[in-house]
């Protein structure tokens, strides 16, 4: 299959049911692949309108991170104002998206992060930044909280993370699982933990969700999000942004872990 789950684009064709786009709407969404290709078809109920004085790089970087925080933060974890939430990789893509929709919602954003990327975490609204490769995150979560621990973590390492998350949930403590780029196991645990703390553990992919599914969260992003968006309220990080034929590059950086936020292809 084609790369490339988002994309932001000129509707160039319709087809005989659309009633919400036209011919030459600027447009952003969610896909199930096809991305990186010339031209791409996306159902209407998951199409987005490009906010105003958008970009089409800044477009094209919201869709995947935004609907997929949205997603875990509201949808899954249930998040409240006040709570503590705990997001892993703050400074990737969802990461920072996440961080700036739990500001949004009165929540209280900590991440782990390398030190270098501290800086952008806190300018987004993390109350605080954790340096995974010096902290014990679980301990720092213990020590801060007086061992009450934390309500929410967004996880993308999970095997590697397994233990720490349990010890730094607390009571009630929600988990949501998005991804496993520290391994998907075995892993070893003592099941009382999770009995004992009630604990609500979770695991979410969008791209294996139906399309209905897709439309309803995307529709929701936009009822909440969009007045945030252009207002600038809240955006999407780009790190950088390459031409089309650079995309081997592109995927280099990624996965040297070498960005902070969004890389974003341009046809041209």
């Amino acid at each position: 299959p084609v790369l490339g789950l988002e994309m932001a684009g000129e509707i160039v064709a319709l087809g005989e049911k659309v009633t919400r786009f036209q011919v030459g709407d600027a447009v952003c969404g969610l896909l199930g692949g096809g991305g990186y290709a010339e031209y791409a078809v996306i159902h209407e109920q998951q199409a987005l309108p490009v906010p105003a004085g958008y970009s089409w790089e800044q477009a094209a970087a919201i869709p995947e991170v935004f609907l997929t925080a949205w997603q875990a933060l509201h949808w899954l974890a249930r998040i409240q104002p006040g709570e503590i939430v705990l997001i892993h990789a703050g400074a990737s893509g969802v990461g920072t998206a996440a961080i700036q929709l739990a500001t949004l919602h009165g929540a209280i954003p900590w991440v782990t992060a390398s030190a270098g990327k501290h800086e952008l975490c806190q300018r987004l609204g993390a109350a605080r930044c954790i340096d995974y490769r010096q902290e014990d995150f679980a301990a720092v979560v213990a020590n801060e909280t007086h061992d009450q621990g934390i309500p929410v973590i967004i996880d993308f390492l999970a095997a590697s993370y397994w233990e720490q998350n349990l010890a730094a949930l607390g009571m009630d403590g929600r988990m949501v699982m998005l991804a496993l780029m520290g391994g998907a196991g075995p892993v070893s645990t003592n099941l009382a933990l999770i009995l004992r703390k009630r604990l609500h553990i979770m695991g979410s992919t969008l791209r294996a969700r139906s399309a209905e599914y897709k439309g309803q969260l995307a529709q929701d992003l936009y009822q909440n999000t969009w007045t945030a968006f252009t207002k600038g309220a809240i955006s999407p990080v780009i790190d950088s942004v390459f031409p089309w034929h650079q995309v081997a590059e592109a995927h280099r950086r990624m996965d040297a872990n070498a960005n902070a936020g969004k890389i974003v292809l341009t046809l041209d």
